[in-house]
């Protein structure tokens, strides 16, 4: 998809007309960056994270999944570095009275020079069609060469002056790149700042006698401190991993493009313990194995790339983003890091107790290693329904508005519909709605002309309809609709759950990560 604020408008229009995603707290005018799902929305967002937890542990001997507590002792976020070093360079504006993220003013910049390499190889392949050979064009073009060179350095330089926290040469880049602020215009910038993320509690009865706490701005320090708990119990041997999935809350002063900045969101986690020294085989081993979890849903490889860091965290010795072509731009979807010793070792030293793994192999004890998968459910929401959203022109000259979700994730697997609402195809169609529904998500729609209501259902991405007409009391059969083919065909009823289960059942998905 191309980067197209319209686009993106409509996206978020789209998520809200059909109860996918709502502002929060709406009728008090909302909350900034704050948002609610809907009872479309949470349906596919509970696919995503069930995909997700299936394919991480179900498939996987050596990895459970635990559900560990939002609040945490707070010593827990001095030892992990929250405290001294979960910061954002932040920039007000002068004239505007507006603060930004430093380092994402200087990737918005970098971002339309990406934006312009996109145009000349889509002016290339319109002049040369079938002949256009993309690889070669990107390798060889002096103009694109020179876009690549101009972001690469900068990119290079914005994480060399974060890792050295040399935030003026972080405001020298801003005024050298002659970067506005995108509501004013203006280019009169201050010092740039830190500003810590996390949210402040406080638990207790009394304010006298309250412990002052966080509100956990990532599930990874959940797994952590129960290292030693899940391993024991468990019986686990390393490499093991653990998984979880749960909300996290970060204070973002710029939250914004819709879901995909928020100050509440949710996490999927899987932490993959590891003898020291094999961090690089399961580095590239989880590469690998994301994306593959990405690509089978059948969406397009182009959409994805990995961005290696170039400011490493203070805990890893190596780490990369797969990221996706949201209608913004290619933005970071999911991280994997090699986070070394630091986190069992951290937390050791400041609880006073053992985190150790006595390695039988070995035979001796040591801290591990860990292997880091984290991906926003959130940010895989609107990746999904952002790729999904499709205007398509039709021979009759009209458009219609279709949502092409994958069918295993989709909110509704099938839409049953009677043909009329007479001559007994309503109870037909009710009778097969109640046989599918043990086996699927089945819904009953009888509300305007048929044709109507295929379109409503291509707007909230129902991959199947299935039509109930004077035939089916005749034969026992019914017309199948495919989504986004539009092609019909006659099924009968005694097999239509068998023939819709290969489409739409997670199984077929997570066989394919299996083969």
């Amino acid at each position: 998809m191309a980067n197209d604020n319209e686009t993106f408008k409509k996206i978020i229009s789209h998520a809200k007309e059909y109860g996918f995603v709502f502002p929060s707290s709406e009728i008090y005018d909302g909350l900034s960056a704050v948002y609610d799902y809907g009872q479309n929305g949470v349906a596919l967002k509970n696919n995503i994270r069930e995909y997700w937890w299936k394919s991480m542990v179900q498939l996987h001997e050596n990895i459970v999944g635990i559900d560990a507590a939002i609040f945490m002792h707070p010593t827990t976020w001095k030892a992990s570095g929250h405290v001294d070093a979960f910061n954002d360079p932040l920039i007000d504006n002068k004239d505007s009275k507006k603060r930004y993220r430093a380092d994402v003013l200087v990737e918005d910049y970098v971002a339309k020079i990406e934006a312009k390499i996109e145009k000349e190889v889509a002016k290339a392949a319109k002049r040369f069609g079938d002949q256009f050979d993309q690889q070669q064009f990107l390798q060889t073009n002096p103009r694109v060469l020179d876009y690549q060179e101009k972001a690469t350095a900068i990119l290079k330089r914005l994480g060399q002056s974060l890792e050295k926290e040399d935030l003026a040469d972080v405001k020298a880049l801003i005024e050298e790149l002659e970067i506005a602020c995108p509501e004013s215009g203006s280019r009169n910038w201050t010092d740039v700042k830190q500003f810590n993320l996390m949210f402040g509690t406080k638990l207790g009865a009394s304010a006298a006698t309250a412990m002052d706490l966080y509100l956990r701005p990532e599930t990874a320090q959940g797994i952590f401190v129960n290292f030693l708990n899940v391993q024991k119990t468990g019986r686990m041997k390393l490499p093991f991993g653990i998984a979880q999935t749960g909300k996290a809350f970060r204070n973002e002063i710029i939250a914004r493009q819709f879901i995909f900045r928020m100050r509440e969101f949710e996490q999927m986690e899987m932490q993959f313990f590891i003898p020291p020294g094999t961090q690089k085989e399961w580095y590239d081993h989880w590469k690998k194995t994301r994306l593959d979890w990405h690509l089978a849903l059948g969406i397009s490889a182009e959409n994805y790339r990995f961005h290696d860091h170039e400011k490493l965290a203070h805990y890893a010795d190596a780490a990369c983003d797969i990221e996706f072509k949201f209608p913004f731009g290619f933005k970071e979807l999911e991280g994997i890091h090699s986070r070394t010793d630091f986190d069992l070792s951290s937390h050791e030293e400041y609880a006073g107790k053992k985190l150790k793994y006595f390695d039988p192999e070995r035979n001796e004890s040591y801290t591990p290693y860990v292997l880091e998968t984290s991906i926003g459910l959130d940010r895989m929401f609107l990746a999904i329904f952002s790729n999904a959203y499709t205007e398509e022109p039709l021979e009759d000259g009209s458009t219609r508005i279709v949502l092409k979700i994958p069918a295993v994730l989709a909110p509704t697997k099938v839409a049953v519909l009677p043909l009329v609402k007479k001559d007994g195809l309503p109870e037909r169609a009710r009778q097969i709605v109640d046989t599918l529904k043990w086996d699927m998500t089945a819904v009953y729609d009888e509300k305007d002309a048929v044709g109507r209501r295929y379109r409503r259902q291509d707007a909230l991405g129902t991959p199947y309809c299935v039509t109930v007409d004077h035939q089916s009391l005749e034969d026992g059969t019914v017309t199948l609709r495919d989504r986004d083919t539009m092609q019909q065909e006659r099924v009968n009823i005694d097999t239509l759950s068998q023939t819709l289960a290969k489409q739409v059942d997670l199984r077929s998905l997570l066989e394919k990560l299996s083969n």
